[in-house]
């Protein structure tokens, strides 16, 4: 019997033992013991590499600013364990996820009696937000982020009113491919039926593959670049600006407070998915609603400024493409600077690559670690890099300070990045 908050987040994680295990059949099966409240929600299903969490939260504002009720389901969590589970942004309370673990919690045993076998802690997670979603906690439309995968992912049980692939990139590599087509072919496994699919994949191979599923499944495709494209793109001070054109029409000078060519993208595909559900009469929406959520949109431990003496930004670029983003943003407002980095990342990523393309920016780099099962030790990393400023603190909170401590002119920043869970410790780290 679950009774604490404690007791049914340790119940949640125990299930890491049983790590990854592809395929829907577990799911299915104790969805059908549940009575199926997957099929009692409204869902827009988004897949990718990077900007899975962007484009979400920028669809969730546009949302929200014409008076829906919004639930999303993402990961990882920057701040709360709830926060993967939200209405309006606001995470679901410790008392509900209590109750929920309690509800599922005979099912979940159940089937690792079973030839199918245990429930990752994924699957499980999964399992809470169909059912809150499905029976308890009624909104009009919810927002539903994979994992990893997509073809094998547990939220592909899914019946979307949209599906969205927002990139590909050489991330998972040993489970999801070693090549772009091969990666490609997991992540357009959401592509359903007849439903339409939006994208900004760029790589001609990728894209052909996803093209290729898409009308094998008479999925109508929308390509960034082909059927909507950005135009009069500007940087500014506080932000990014642009023009989208789509078949619904032109939207023009759209603010984002959010920084980086990458977010424009996000947003891009964000808003090409709401202009789609309008046309449909799925919804009702403005486009002054739709500018007002794009400008609004926040999403932590993006490119999220957390003082300004010194100048310390924190972003979550945990694999190569998101270094390269970060990098991209950091030419385009903060050329003129002196970058300290600090840096830490999961043994599961392309370290070699990040590492290098950090060097190229920065004044030092100052490589640590922190707890977690599959994170680099900072001596690891360190011997990755030939910077001739580079540095190593195993105490993550010793480095940050270090560096803070070392910047002494306007004209410097500190920059922490790698994993999202190496961020989140540093936000809170940094927040108190």
């Amino acid at each position: 019997m679950i009774t604490t908050y404690e007791e049914a987040l340790n119940w949640i994680h125990k299930r890491l033992r049983f790590g990854i295990k592809p395929g829907l059949e577990r799911m299915k099966w104790m969805l059908e013991q549940l009575d199926h409240p997957e099929q009692n929600i409204k869902a827009i299903h988004v897949a990718g590499t990077n900007g899975k969490g962007s484009t979400v939260a920028y669809m969730r504002y546009m949302l929200q600013e014409a008076g829906y009720q919004v639930g999303t389901f993402t990961s990882p969590y920057i701040e709360t364990f709830n926060e993967r589970i939200s209405v309006n942004g606001v995470p679901i309370t410790d008392e509900e996820m209590t109750n929920l673990v309690q509800e599922v919690k005979g099912v979940v045993e159940r089937v690792e009696q079973t030839s199918l076998g245990a429930a990752t802690e994924f699957e499980v997670i999964t399992l809470i937000f169909f059912l809150y979603f499905g029976y308890h906690k009624k909104v009009d439309y919810v927002l539903v982020e994979t994992g990893l995968g997509g073809r094998y992912d547990s939220t592909n049980v899914v019946q979307p009113l949209l599906t969205i692939i927002t990139n590909i990139g050489f991330d998972h590599m040993g489970i999801l491919g070693e090549t772009v087509e091969e990666i490609a072919a997991e992540k357009a496994g959401i592509i359903k039926e007849r439903i339409p699919l939006i994208t900004a994949v760029e790589q001609a191979e990728a894209l052909n593959v996803i093209e290729r599923i898409a009308y094998d499944q008479q999925a109508e495709i929308s390509v960034l670049g082909q059927e909507f494209q950005i135009e009069q793109y500007e940087s500014v001070e506080d932000g990014e600006c642009f023009t989208l054109l789509t078949p619904f029409g032109t939207l023009p000078s759209l603010k984002l407070s959010m920084f980086g060519y990458h977010q424009v993208k996000n947003a891009s595909i964000a808003t090409m998915a709401i202009q789609s559900l309008r046309q449909a009469n799925e919804v009702i929406i403005s486009d002054e609603q739709i500018a007002k959520g794009l400008e609004t949109t926040k999403w932590i431990g993006r490119f999220e400024t957390m003082s300004q003496h010194p100048l310390t930004i924190i972003d979550g670029a945990h694999n190569a493409e998101g270094i390269d983003s970060l990098l991209s943003t950091l030419r385009l407002h903060y050329e003129q600077k002196r970058i300290h980095f600090v840096f830490s990342c999961l043994n599961d990523k392309n370290a070699q690559q990040m590492v290098n393309d950090l060097e190229a920016m920065a004044s030092t780099i100052t490589f640590t670690s922190f707890e977690f099962p599959r994170a680099y030790s900072g001596q690891e990393l360190y011997e990755l890099s030939e910077h001739p400023r580079k540095h190593v603190n195993e105490q993550w909170k010793e480095a940050v300070i270090e560096v803070k401590n070392r910047i002494k002119s306007e004209n410097e920043m500190l920059v922490i990045t790698g994993s999202l869970y190496f961020i989140s410790e540093v936000r809170s780290f940094l927040l108190s």
